[in-house]
Parts: C-alpha cells; structure tokens; sequence
C-alpha cells in the first residue's frame, strides 16, 4: 500500500462525513481521531488486511466480522466499532483507508489546517519534523498536520506532499536530473 494520500471517492466523503459528525455529537472526537490513526496504521503495515478488506471471496459479514474482531482487540472506542461494522456490512470494507484519509482531510480543514505527507529515506528526528513544520507553516500561512513515512529508495532528502502539490529535494531525484542532463551533454 502507498503512503501517498488516497484520493476518496464521493463515497469515502459521505460516511467520513457522517462519523465526524456523530464524533462531534457524542463529544469523542479525539477518541476517534485516535481510533482512526491507529487503523490507519493496521492497513499501511498490513498487506493481508487490506487484501482480506478488499477480497471479492469473503462474503461483507465475514469482512465486517473480521474487521470487529480486529477493533475489539485494539481496544477501539464503540463509536468506531459501530462505523466499521457499518462501512463492511455495506460491502465498503475496501474504501475504509479512504474513508480515513478524507476523515483526517475534512478534520484538518474544520481545524483550519493542511494535511502534509513527508516521505524522507530514514527517521526524522524530532527537531527535523517540528523545523519542516515550521516552514511549511511560514510559506502556506496556516498550520500542517505533518505525517511522516520511511522510503528507503530515496537515499537522502524527503518529498512533501500536500494535497495536490508535491515538493521534492530528494536525493534519488536530484541525481536522476543529473544523469538526464549528461545523457543530453
């Protein structure tokens, strides 16, 4: 799975819409953020969810089933619960890291914030994430919610993605240009 943004589809916005609302109402935003980061997380790191999610095999109630028993071991607040159970048993199970993803887009922009993706070839350390975010900060005129990833491929540098806009001052592109430019020499 990509560590790209998802672009969501109408539906992915509808029922991030609706949860963010019952959030709000119910007074467990933070509860469900949370919830969210953490299965957010589960389908990055794990390609058999994400197949198992997406499976045309497995009937939406053994989706659904499967996806409860997940969330009820990790803890996940009833709210939560209640959305994946829903979202599988409406055969969406596959769209959920999109319904996450336009969760945590529509959440930042009620927040007044900007989503941004960093893709960087090892850890950033804490002082480098709070320096990008400052920056970016200073250029956009408005707060980041900054995540991080880990492409080794990259060799040095990082790539920042914020929506639609891709920055990249990575090193495997740098030297990609300068090859290019020799081959043209």
């Amino acid at each position: 799975m990509s560590n790209a943004i998802a672009i969501t589809s109408e539906a992915a916005g509808r029922y991030a819409s609706a949860l963010l609302g019952l959030a709000e109402e119910a007074k467990s935003l933070k509860t469900v953020e949370k919830d969210l980061k953490f299965l957010k997380s589960m389908f990055a790191a794990s390609t058999d969810l994400a197949e198992m999610a997406t499976s045309p095999i497995l009937a939406d109630a053994e989706k659904a089933s499967a996806l409860l028993a997940l969330a009820t071991k990790a803890k996940l607040g009833k709210l939560t619960q209640n959305f994946i159970g829903t979202v599988a048993g409406n055969g969406r199970a596959g769209e959920l890291p999109s319904m996450i993803t336009a969760f945590e887009q529509e959440l930042a922009e009620r927040r007044g914030t900007e989503s941004a993706v960093v893709t960087s070839a090892k850890k950033l350390t804490a002082a480098q994430v709070k320096s990008i975010s400052a920056s970016l900060k200073k250029s956009l005129g408005h707060a980041v919610a900054l995540e991080t990833a880990i492409d080794p491929e990259l060799l040095g540098g990082f790539a920042v993605k914020i929506g639609s806009k891709y920055y990249d001052a990575t090193l495997k592109t740098k030297l990609e240009g300068l090859k290019l430019a020799l081959k043209e020499a």
